[in-house]
């Protein structure tokens, strides 16, 4: 990847120390929502989708942009009016915005898993920035107007919340960031942490991987560790299926694949005996955002209450494993931006020839978008079994079986 780590020992990205696109990335920042609050309120344009605005930072300063002591550096805004809008749409008011990314320094993540990327997370915990490539944000450019219309008619999803697409030009290199919602909130500590997608090829955390801190297991380690699968309550599971199956059809429609479900794994019960004492279950600050929290992506159809006490989730999901123990779930899906390109397919049909095509992980979109549901709804969430009451059980009929 892009990632490096210079003779001082700090971390780069394309040879800029992080320090200085922690810097560049604030500074643009500040000045792009700035400008934005000068335009008008209006509807979004399908020409809005494609505009790019950039402006240059000297670092003696200029009439525009302030001084500062970092290398001059270009910042470039895509689609600013209809990141705006999706910012809107999810109640985060511009002072919000500045306020979490550009008060305080960003935090890197030291564990940025495989793609290369590096990770900030905002000091509130709300935002996560995330660098990535030219295709990936060539892709995400692309997928906006479809993007817009299906959080219009939607916007509870586990699909990653775009809140802005940037680029920071410097020393004659692009990088380009995404900010996006926070899954993980550092407040709570997760216990267990999957990458699941329903393929079962290769999918096992490598050792390089279990060795670190807070590993990232995989589909494999989840059928050996938790076999039984993870119990919600019936709404909450059917909510949960229901959009995991809205979701899945909108990256079908784009032709996505090769996403996952990250699933992370609070136990409280856990946390309980680890500390010795109640269980502090209190989140530090409630998040700004509106449908961000794992509870609220799905919480379209699902009541709170149902078989699990559901007091203050910390915006987890309730849930309990086969030991029964209690548990808060943090998930969303990931790694949307990988368009099925020409490159996939042949890997896919390499893949094909050398092993049995049906658990490679990369598929058709349709077949992976179907064998990820499966998977996520028949292996790795279950129904709690319902104890019917005795006034229910004389009316209700044999009881259906499960359409898998």
């Amino acid at each position: 990847g892009h990632r490096g780590v210079d003779s001082t020992g700090e971390t780069t990205y394309k040879k800029t120390t992080s320090s200085a696109l922690k810097g560049a990335i604030q500074l643009g920042i500040t000045h792009t929502v700035g400008s934005l609050s000068t335009k008008p309120e209006r509807d979004v344009l399908m020409q809005d989708f494609y505009v790019v605005e950039s402006i240059f930072f000297p670092s003696e300063g200029s009439n525009l942009t302030p001084a500062h002591h970092y290398n001059d550096f270009r910042f470039k805004t895509y689609a600013p009016v209809a990141f705006r809008y999706f910012r809107e749409l999810f109640g985060i008011r511009p002072d919000d915005y500045l306020y979490s990314l550009c008060s305080e320094p960003l935090i890197e993540l030291s564990n940025s898993g495989a793609s290369g990327s590096l990770f900030y997370v905002s000091s509130d915990d709300e935002f996560i920035i995330k660098t990535v490539q030219h295709k990936e944000a060539e892709f995400l450019q692309k997928l906006l107007p479809g993007y817009y219309m299906n959080l219009n008619q939607n916007p509870r999803t586990l699909l990653p919340k775009f809140y802005g697409l940037y680029c920071v030009q410097a020393g004659g290199k692009n990088i380009r960031i995404v900010v996006m919602n926070n899954l993980l909130p550092r407040s709570v500590r997760m216990h267990l942490k999957y990458d699941l997608k329903g393929s079962t090829y290769k999918r096992r955390a490598s050792q390089k991987e279990r060795d670190k801190v807070f590993p990232t297991y995989k589909d494999l380690d989840f059928m050996q560790d938790i076999p039984d699968g993870l119990f919600l309550d019936a709404d909450m599971y059917n909510a949960l299926c229901k959009t995991l199956q809205r979701d899945c059809l909108v990256l079908q429609s784009f032709k996505i694949m090769d996403y996952s479900l990250l699933v992370a794994i609070h136990n409280l019960d856990l946390a309980q005996r680890e500390q010795g004492m109640p269980a502090d279950t209190r989140r530090p600050a409630p998040q700004k955002a509106l449908y961000s929290t794992a509870m609220e992506s799905i919480q379209g159809e699902a009541r709170r209450g149902g078989t699990i006490e559901t007091d203050d989730q910390m915006g987890g999901i309730p849930a309990r494993n086969a030991r029964g123990e209690r548990l808060l779930l943090y998930i969303g899906i990931i790694d949307v931006l990988q368009s099925y390109r020409f490159v996939k397919k042949l890997e896919h049909s390499w893949k094909a020839l050398v092993h049995d095509g049906v658990t490679v992980s990369v598929h058709r979109p349709s077949f992976y978008a179907e064998r990820f549901q499966r998977f996520m709804c028949n292996t790795v969430f279950r129904r709690i079994p319902l104890k019917p009451s005795p006034s229910k059980k004389s009316r209700s009929g044999p009881a259906l079986p499960r359409r898998s």
